[in-house]
């Protein structure tokens, strides 16, 4: 038996008009490796996740993280080469915001360590390199995944409604 349904087949089987059906919105925003630009990705994000009726405060956590992992991707995996792009993939479910930022690096080999935000705050280490613990700390799913060809990895956001708070 085959699993492709003809469209006869499919329309006995539809959905009741009654019945509403959540319809997936994606965006997609391609950016200049220039530092900058991740200000497109946040505020594309931000309208995205507003409309959706995120709450403020929501919508200033994706924004910063988005904003972290555009700035990695320009920074780290593109390595401000300019001739190279971002690409920021939005996609909207019913309760559930997903973001995908890509660039043209390998990725990571390894995660790094959790910061030491006391010694950061001393000077006792360096103040940057805190970009992915915010990232995680700010979104309810964060995944970093490698590029099979050693190329094109991306993080993968999830922000979630709280429509109890909303």
């Amino acid at each position: 038996m085959s699993k492709f349904k003809s469209a006869s087949a499919l329309a006995a089987t539809a959905v009741p008009e009654a019945t509403t059906v959540p319809k997936a919105i994606t965006v997609e925003v391609r950016l200049p490796s220039r530092m900058g630009f991740e200000k497109v990705a946040m505020s594309t994000a931000a309208a995205v996740a507003m409309l959706m009726g995120f709450r403020e405060d929501r919508v200033e956590d994706l924004k910063t993280a988005v904003a972290e992992a555009c700035i990695n991707a320009i920074e780290h995996g593109n390595r401000l080469n300019e001739n190279l792009s971002v690409g920021v993939v939005l996609s909207a479910g019913e309760d559930w915001l997903e973001v995908k930022v890509s660039d043209d690096g390998k990725g990571m080999c390894r995660q790094p360590a959790k910061p030491n935000i006391d010694r950061k705050m001393h000077g006792e280490e360096d103040p940057r390199g805190m970009g992915m613990f915010l990232i995680q700390a700010l979104v309810d799913e964060a995944e970093w995944v490698a590029g099979v060809d050693g190329k094109s990895s991306y993080v993968r956001l999830v922000i979630r409604l709280d429509k109890e708070a909303a």
